[in-house]
């Protein structure tokens, strides 16, 4: 899975002042010196790239917490459904056009898009792996405003070959920064979202596919 979204950037290195007296320092002491700064940047790094693999094992966003989440309780009982709305978000009205279009998306073109409104620790986290089968043909959209902007997906490999990768950091960009959800509300983000992601896998693979971003409620 690719995950997709903001992600966690590295703190830029501390520049170290020193005085004049230090540029007399013997030759070892600048390299000690410099394998401490490389190591530091290593752990820094490494850190990013776990908080980024760790993004679809949590399904909590691009910024995921460490700590792992699995909470199956939060799961929907009963009918299956492709859109879990844990933190309230959506009215019934909305959550129900969504899942019509998820599930008439399937049904014309195959590919899997599921949808998790949470709000951070409140999801359940693992468990949706399990309940939703995801797969090489899935799209996770976890809609979460902890990770600052609002809207983070985690993109199968197999969809991954059928939509320009750009799509998704535009689509961010367009509907889920923390201006525009604060401004519009939650479920503004998540129903434009949705609509954008369908209309964009329906349209002709070629040179200008996905260019525009196309919304429900504009």
């Amino acid at each position: 899975m690719q995950a997709v979204g903001s992600r966690a950037a590295l703190a830029p290195a501390p520049v170290a002042v020193r005085p004049f007296a230090a540029r007399q320092q013997a030759p070892v002491g600048r390299a000690a010196a410099l394998r401490v700064e490389c190591a530091s940047l290593r752990e820094r790094a490494a850190q990013a790239a776990t908080v980024v693999a760790l993004t679809f094992s949590l399904a909590a966003g691009a910024e995921a917490r460490l700590e792992g989440v699995n909470k199956p309780e939060l799961l929907p009982t009963g009918e299956f459904t492709p859109v879990i709305d844990v933190a309230g978000f959506l009215t019934e009205g909305e959550e129900r056009r969504i899942r019509d279009r998820v599930e008439a998306l399937e049904a014309d073109t195959g590919v899997k898009l599921r949808v998790l409104a949470q709000n951070y620790p409140q999801t359940p986290g693992l468990a949706i792996k399990d309940y939703w089968g995801v797969d090489a043909d899935t799209v996770v959209f976890v809609a979460d405003p902890n990770t600052g902007n609002i809207l983070n997906f985690n993109v199968g490999d197999n969809v991954d070959l059928l939509v320009p990768r750009n799509f998704w950091s535009r689509l961010a960009g367009r509907y889920g920064t923390k201006f525009y959800w604060q401004d519009k509300g939650q479920d503004v983000s998540i129903v434009n979202a949705v609509a954008a992601i369908d209309n964009c896998l329906r349209e002709p693979i070629g040179r200008n596919q996905c260019s525009t971003i196309r919304g429900e409620l504009e």
